[in-house]
């Protein structure tokens, strides 16, 4: 493999784990449009809670974290298989992590999955063509909170977006 073909290998690769990343982020930000960007716009979604085009996942987990108090989503263990120039498939380990209120007690859902997507490079942007979530376990809990930072927020307001301006 010539040096040129391993730098597209490895910018491929980085290239897939920012989208991954950037997907965590839109959700805890509930950033409608960059959760976008993570799926073609023909992308297909299969989670335990929906079914339906990646795009609409992310218009539909948008909304439904508004119920929740605050939530983090984690990836790791990120296993990347290019198939070619164009094509590739990955999984993710993912933990996330949801909190409300049941009237006076604080509950959170932790849910422990894989994301298990089929990529595809288009006009030079990688973006998931499917998305499979398998949840491998989760648990519901009461939780003691320790405080909140008042920095964080679920939007645009949140101090991560006076950092990176490129977002």
């Amino acid at each position: 493999m010539s040096p040129q073909e391993v730098a597209t290998q490895v910018a491929d690769r980085l290239a897939i784990a920012d989208k991954l990343y950037k997907y965590c982020r839109s959700v805890d930000r509930l950033d409608v449009t960059l959760g976008h960007t993570v799926f073609h716009e023909d992308a297909v979604a299969d989670f335990p809670t929906f079914k339906g085009t990646g795009r609409g996942w992310i218009d539909f987990i948008c909304v439904e974290h508004l119920n929740f108090l605050h939530h983090s989503h984690q990836v790791t263990n990120v296993i990347i298989d290019l198939h070619d120039e164009s094509h590739a498939g990955s999984e993710a380990y993912v933990t996330a992590k949801l909190r409300q209120m049941d009237g006076e007690r604080l509950m959170e859902r932790e849910f422990c999955a894989r994301y298990v997507d089929l990529w595809s490079k288009r006009d030079g942007d990688w973006a998931i063509d499917r998305r499979d979530c398998i949840v491998d376990f989760s648990a519901t809990r009461e939780v003691t909170s320790l405080g909140n930072d008042p920095r964080s927020a679920r939007d645009r307001s949140d101090t991560s977006y006076q950092m990176l301006k490129g977002l």
